[in-house]
Order: structure tokens, then sequence, then C-alpha cells
């Protein structure tokens, strides 16, 4: 028998975390984990209480033609990392790893060039996950340490996007 490696069972796992996701955009699923343990789970969508993008049936920054990572102050939705990290102790999340999968919410396709936004990163720096790994395609995937979004701080650059 033919088993998935864990790197990719983990991202698999994050797939269908992000199937509960409601931005009509992008769908996000994460997937925390420390020594093969699975501590958190985050999707993005409304904070609780409030109406979601797929309930209202639009999203300003697409009307808007907002380029991605920007603008988010418009976006209603909590970031998949963010709600993955608030439902987490910090205790677990030292040394964790995250990991995390985009759809396009239109085509179903893996997003391109996916990474945390500005806003997310600087939650995982202080939220002490180590290192974050996201879905290229089914079996593909890209390392990100998070010591590299602490050399390369973006928010220096006026960096736009991601």
């Amino acid at each position: 028998m033919k088993r998935r490696d864990k790197i990719n069972y983990y991202l698999d796992i994050a797939e269908v975390v992000l199937e509960r996701a409601t931005c009509i955009r992008k769908t996000w699923g994460t997937v925390i984990v420390k020594n093969d343990e699975v501590i958190s789970t985050g999707y993005n969508g409304a904070p609780r209480g409030r109406k979601n993008c797929s309930d209202l049936g639009r999203c300003l920054r697409e009307e808007h033609n907002i380029p991605r990572g920007e603008r988010y102050e418009l976006c209603r939705s909590v970031h998949a990392e963010a709600n993955a990290i608030i439902s987490a102790s910090r205790k677990d999340l030292l040394g964790s790893t995250l990991y995390m999968v985009g759809k396009e919410e239109k085509t179903g396709e893996y997003v391109k060039n996916p990474s945390s936004c500005a806003m997310c990163k600087r939650l995982i720096i202080n939220a002490g996950i180590k290192d974050v790994i996201v879905r290229i395609t089914k079996d593909e995937y890209k390392i990100y340490p998070v010591s590299k979004f602490i050399e390369d701080d973006e928010s220096l650059e006026m960096v736009k996007g991601y």
C-alpha cells in the first residue's frame, strides 16, 4: 500500500477545511500541526454573527476590482490563518507548522503563488509558528520558513499584494 506523504496529508486536511469557507472570491483552509498533532484549523469567513459574503451574494473588493493583497479593511472575512491562530493557545503554537490551501472560488483552481498576506504574516510571527507550507498543486507545495518573514520585511518596502 502506498501511503500519502505527511506534508500532503496535512495539506489534504486543510483542503477539506476550506470547504467551510464563505468567501465568494477565494477560499482558504489552514491546519496548524505540532508534533504530528492537529492543534487548530481555520477557514476564511465573516466574524461570528455577521453575514458572510456567500449569504449576501456580493464582495466589495470584487465589485471595486481591488487587487489581491490590498485594501483588507473592505473585506468581511477573517483570514484562515487568523482563525486558526485565535483558536489555539500560544504555548501550543510555538514551533508548530501551519499548512494552507487556497482555491479560486469561480474556477476551483489552486491559488497561484499562494502566501499569507502581510497582516497574517505578523500574526504567524507573533504566534511562534516555525513554518508555513502552502499547496501549489495536488502534490506540490512550497515551504516558507517564518524566519524569512522576519528577515524579508515587506512593510519597510511598501510592497502591496502578495
